[in-house]
């Protein structure tokens, strides 16, 4: 039997990706199998695509680093035919056949059960982007956040991670200052939640190694200096979650901010996390993010539209999140 794949092909340095059909024999081990509904354009997908970084390692492959669907078939003691899952990152779209597919063969271990409350739909419109921000939302409170402590900045604002990291900490109570170079989507932005919103421009020219504190907390998916800046002007005892590097993987900074002020600095992997985080992460999702915030920062695509996508991304062009629909 066969399916509609977006497969991923490389000859010299250029990558190219088509939809083809694809046959079930040539899927990769694993002992689950999924009909996919839906996968999503995250950051990394559009470097993986782009050739930005070399996040697929072996060609050809399958791409996209996330999928939720219904299991179909299951060898693995933790899942049965008709249960609803979702997978990110691991080995996919990087080793491992990925999610811009209607179908999946992964180990049961990449799977988490969606809550009653998520739709398959909901789960991609969250994504890994939205996965990784309800991480640093734990991260944070791990490190003693609260909403009385102040304000929480969040960079890269009108990115699908920037997005729903709004949408959660001003669901829990946190005044959140939005900093995006697309002033134009203030009005989208205060929506979601934010109160304040900043240029970041602001933010990502090299500054003082300790500046005037502003903030008790921030997300960042910038890297570079914008991080460096971020640190700079977190509070005492503020904490910082950090997951991204559109500026630059580099951090130009100085230790001040951590032996004056006692910054916590928390770096976030959503790609090898563990389960008991994920499914913490998950049961959080379902719980603290308003769905009809989530519902305003999605639009759906068809699998053919995915490649295109890539350079707006990148460049930073594209608000909130891209739902793949795979059957479409």
């Amino acid at each position: 039997m066969t399916f509609k794949a977006l497969l991923a092909t490389k000859t010299g340095d250029a990558i190219s990706a088509t939809v083809v059909d694809f046959n079930d024999a040539d899927l990769m081990p694993g002992d689950v199998e999924v009909a996919i509904d839906y996968s999503t354009v995250n950051y990394k997908d559009a470097m993986a695509l782009s050739g930005r970084a070399p996040v697929i390692q072996k060609f050809p492959l399958i791409a996209g680093i996330d999928f939720a669907g219904t299991v179909t078939a299951s060898t693995h003691a933790g899942f049965q035919v008709g249960e609803r899952v979702v997978a990110n990152g691991w080995g996919l779209s990087q080793t491992h056949h990925g999610g811009f597919a209607q179908k999946a063969r992964v180990p049961g271990e990449w799977l988490v059960k969606l809550d009653p409350r998520i739709s398959t739909f909901d789960a991609m419109a969250i994504g890994t982007a939205g996965y990784t921000a309800m991480l640093s939302v734990l991260a944070l409170e791990h490190a003693g956040l609260t909403p009385e402590r102040g304000d929480v900045l969040v960079t890269g604002a009108s990115g699908g991670a920037g997005s729903v990291a709004i949408a959660l900490l001003s669901g829990l109570g946190y005044r959140v200052v939005a900093s995006t170079g697309r002033l134009e989507e203030t009005d989208y932005l205060r929506a979601l939640g934010a109160a304040e919103v900043i240029d970041r421009s602001t933010l990502s020219a090299a500054g003082s190694p300790i500046a005037k504190e502003r903030w008790a907390g921030a997300i960042d998916s910038v890297g570079s200096h914008t991080l460096v800046n971020v640190l700079a002007q977190t509070r005492y005892r503020g904490a910082v979650a950090a997951f991204g590097l559109a500026q630059g993987a580099d951090l130009p900074g100085s230790v001040l901010p951590f032996i004056l002020r006692n910054v916590t600095l928390a770096g976030i992997d959503s790609v090898n996390a563990p389960q008991n985080a994920r499914r913490t992460a998950w049961a959080r999702l379902a719980s603290d993010l308003d769905l009809a915030k989530l519902a305003s920062t999605t639009q759906t695509v068809g699998l053919g539209a995915v490649p295109g996508l890539a350079g707006p991304v990148l460049q930073g062009q594209v608000r909130g999140r891209t739902v793949v629909d795979v059957n479409a």
